[in-house]
């Protein structure tokens, strides 16, 4: 049996039938047109926000058409390719926004798709073989799978797809995998993907009908890849571009049409082929031969042995993953980042417990331990750090886990100190007499010199002892936080009304600002005083003025929605503010309510249910189970809510 399969791009001859070259009989009658998936505007893609081309069969959101890649030159060192309107294009062959457009050859596999084969547009065949993530669910299936997925109840298929985690506009740097598992939600798969979007900081539009920005997770479900059939040829092309964001050849070189030589084709033969057709075949396996069974199985191991001979694992990971990786393996960790990015709070959650020394206050006593003379015996006797009897002490009550010495502001720290400090971090000794016990591990915490006045050059041996962790508190993971953290739920819903554009100001050293940290102290304020006003101490005059605005409007009180004493004009008339207003107000409803409100919040929109659930639940367990049934009973029964 013959499993030899290859994936290419169609040539400018395929498409068009240009230079002598025969148009595919089947794109004769398709059209040179190419939808394209999500996962290519999610990973890079162009596609105009205006629509303007639309795929022959296909007038809705999943329609669009983007710019795809060929496998030709433009004879000019850049590659040709397919304009939205179907029309010749040219673009750098640096650039990573086009989408791809995969041809499929395989004798094999063209013999088996006879039965399978349905008509397609204009004449055309279709079949569906192999799957890969395609199109973005509605909002409801967003929101379900993002809590099943924070609280871990998501069941992994075992099966996962590669792409490009290069910035989308990052034209040098070379081919960097990151891998997605695929899982498995009420018997569909999907993806949990961040954008890495050719709109930069401007919002897009998918064909759920939803808008999100560069650097958004987005749910994307795994369904079978369509292919238009030439039978000429024994050539499947498939219906859509399928990704994009992988550079299509290198930028210190002209493309002189060698197709083999490109960054694309080592990636379709490497990642690719083996991601579209990892589930797919057309002849059961049990159906096989032991002859055929043992070369099908013998070929998949070599082809898993090929894409990763270390058996390494190439998913995404998290900061919060890369330090407790670090403290794992037994290497010290160094968290980057403004005083108010939360560096403390990470070390916290891994170990509560964690013994920390502000370095910018220590004394070499202190850190070092000191010697004080014995009257008894006539000597000097050395005394450790209290800091280490105590670390000790963790220690040897708690050997099976690992106990964090964290220290902080370690740039802020005298030359001197630093000097202490490394002699810790490199030998795992104190004072060259005490040793660190083997399950404790060093973290340490600073500002870099462009965050802070105060902070010192790090001595570059001390700079090479770490590994080195650079945080940045995003909306959406300070929101999460938020959530669990029982942030007040006017802060909470003015920040996500905001978009996180007030989530920081700038520092001028003379007025206040906000960070992160200094909302967590509004919140205490707010809940203590409940007076917004009081904030302007805290995050400036202008934010403050605009947080009393927005919480100072319009709103369907929870009195309004528990009594039924609105009408739907009173909906009608809010606006995006005051709806984010009265999602605040409604999540402080008791759980004998809970069920009649949380149904008014969902018919404000898709955000605001999300919204009201994080506001309600506070990472609660027992309330995030109550909402987890509240969505299971959300769930379509015919096409009815219950």
């Amino acid at each position: 049996m013959n499993f030899d399969k290859e994936l290419t791009l169609l040539s400018e001859q395929e498409v068009w039938g240009v230079n002598g070259g025969r148009q595919l009989d089947v794109l004769e009658k398709y059209g040179t047109r190419s939808a394209i998936t999500d996962l290519v505007i999610l990973t890079g893609g162009y596609c105009e926000d205006s629509c303007s081309y639309m795929a022959p069969d296909d007038n809705s959101l999943k329609g669009r058409t983007g710019w795809v890649y060929t496998r030709s030159s433009d004879g000019y060192g850049d590659v040709r390719g397919v304009y939205e309107d179907g029309s010749r294009s040219d673009d750098y062959s640096y650039k990573r926004n086009g989408a791809v457009r995969p041809a499929l050859l395989s004798s094999f596999i063209f013999s088996q798709i006879s039965p399978n084969r349905v008509r397609g547009y204009n004449g055309t065949e279709e079949v569906e073989y192999g799957e890969y993530p395609q199109y973005a669910p509605d909002s409801d299936v967003q929101r379900r799978l993002e809590n099943e997925y924070q609280r871990g109840n998501l069941r992994q298929t075992g099966r996962d797809y590669t792409f490009d985690k290069t910035e989308y506009d990052d034209y040098s740097q070379y081919f960097q995998p990151v891998t997605y598992e695929e899982y498995d939600y009420n018997g569909k798969k999907y993806i949990r993907i961040r954008a890495n979007s050719d709109y930069g900081s401007n919002s897009f539009k998918l064909s759920n009908g939803e808008s999100y920005r560069n650097g958004d997770y987005v749910w994307v479900e795994v369904s079978p890849v369509k292919w238009l059939v030439d039978d000429k040829t024994q050539t499947l092309v498939s219906k859509r571009g399928l990704l994009a964001g992988i550079r299509f050849h290198t930028d210190d070189k002209s493309y002189n049409g060698d197709f083999s030589t490109t960054d694309m084709k080592e990636y379709l033969d490497k990642h690719m082929l083996r991601d579209l057709t990892q589930t797919a075949t057309f002849t059961r396996v049990e159906d096989m031969t032991p002859e055929e069974k043992k070369e099908y199985e013998e070929e998949q191991k070599r082809a898993e042995k090929r894409r990763n001979p270390y058996g390494l694992n190439f998913g995404q990971v998290s900061e919060e993953e890369i330090i407790k990786g670090a403290i794992e393996s037994g290497v010290a960790v160094f968290l980057h980042g403004q005083s108010s990015e939360g560096k403390s709070a990470r070390v916290k959650q891994i170990d509560p417990t964690c013994e920390i020394i502000y370095l910018r206050n220590a004394t070499p006593e202190s850190l070092n331990g000191k010697s004080v003379y014995n009257q008894a015996t006539g000597e000097m006797m050395d005394v450790p750090p209290t800091w280490l009897k105590k670390l000790q002490e963790k220690c040897e009550k708690e050997p099976d886990r690992y106990h964090i010495v964290f220290l902080d502001e370690i740039t802020n720290a005298l030359p001197s100190i630093q000097g202490i400090a490394f002699n810790i971090v490199l030998d795992r000794e104190v004072n060259g007499i005490w040793k660190l016990p083997d399950n404790a591990r060093i973290v340490a915490a600073g500002n870099d010199m462009k965050d802070s006045l105060a902070a010192n050059q790090l001595a570059e041996p001390l700079f090479n002892r770490f590994a080195h962790v650079y945080i940045k508190t995003t909306t959406e993971s300070w929101l999460k936080w938020a959530s669990e953290n029982n942030i007040h739920p006017a802060i909470y819903s003015y920040i996500a009304y905001k978009k996180g554009e007030t989530l920081r100001s700038k520092y001028d050293g003379e007025k206040p600002n906000a960070d992160p940290r200094k909302w967590e102290m509004a919140s205490k304020m707010l809940y203590a005083t409940g007076s917004p006003e009081m904030l302007r101490a805290l995050v400036g005059e202008d934010i403050t003025r605009e947080f009393v605005q927005f919480c100072n409007q319009q709103v369907i009180t929870l009195d309004d929605v528990i009594n039924g004493t609105y009408t739907d004009k009173d909906i009608q008339a809010l606006n995006t503010a005051e709806r984010y207003a009265t999602t605040m107000g409604l999540s402080q409803v008791d759980e004998d309510n809970l069920e009649k409100v949380r149904g008014f919040v969902t018919d404000l929109g898709a955000e605001f249910g999300a919204i009201f659930d994080a506001l309600w639940t506070h990472g609660d367990e027992e309330r995030l189970e109550r909402i987890a049934e509240a969505k299971l009973a959300d769930m379509p029964r015919g096409g009815i809510r219950r």
